[in-house]
């Protein structure tokens, strides 16, 4: 089995993984609160969130204020709905469906079944996850993503459910803002194995073991 490459992008840091679940398990989080609750120095939380918000993860907002003073700035999760869509992620989704349109039209037989939606959502996907340390082995038939060897096997056992949970969330974003009919339901593994489970919400039945 070959070896797992270097953990890096949104989850290659376990602190920005801290900071992460906070945004995901509630939006509009204060610097000060994610200080307090990761124990870091507000310049760090301020570094780490920046990062998040350049890679497409994590929007800003000023908050909005009934009173006199200076707005403080709020931070939630990109998920790519209504109010909590990130222009970065966007770009990049554009950006990788176009790449994957022109794959497409050179090799005609790299296109799924799925359509060009799911097409261009596997597309943001992919790129997200060779971003992020992974190796992608995608099977449209099933609706897997393998990503085994896992770059997180060699984390702490007690850290691997809350790696995994942010991931998925990340993941589930990544979907949601490239816009099509795929999602992504869960994460299955153990140690170096990790495979994710894909949903249509079209309702469409595809083919399994």
């Amino acid at each position: 089995m070959a070896s797992a490459g270097p953990v890096c992008g949104p989850i290659s840091s376990y602190s920005r993984v801290q900071i992460l679940h906070l945004v995901q398990s509630r939006a509009d989080r204060t610097i000060g609160e994610l200080c307090d609750a990761t124990g870091l120095h507000a310049n760090t939380v301020r570094e780490h969130l920046q990062r998040l918000i350049d890679g497409g993860y994590v929007i800003a907002q000023p908050e909005r204020r009934t009173t006199r003073g200076r707005p403080r700035t709020l931070y939630s999760a990109a998920t790519g709905t209504p109010g909590a869509s990130s222009p970065v992620a966007k770009d990049k989704a554009k950006a990788a469906a176009q790449r994957g349109d022109l794959m497409r039209r050179m090799l005609p037989a790299t296109a799924s079944e799925l359509g060009r939606e799911a097409d261009c959502q596997l597309d943001a996907l992919i790129e997200h996850l060779e971003e992020s340390g992974f190796e992608p082995v995608v099977d449209d038939e099933r609706l897997t993503v393998d990503l085994s060897p896992c770059p997180h096997a060699a984390a702490r056992p007690e850290d691997r459910p809350l790696l995994c949970q942010v991931h998925l969330s990340l993941m589930q974003g990544v979907l949601a803002e490239a816009g099509g009919p795929l999602t992504a339901e869960c994460v299955r593994g153990e140690k170096a194995e990790c495979t994710v489970q894909l949903g249509d919400v079209r309702g469409v039945t595809h083919g399994m073991a």
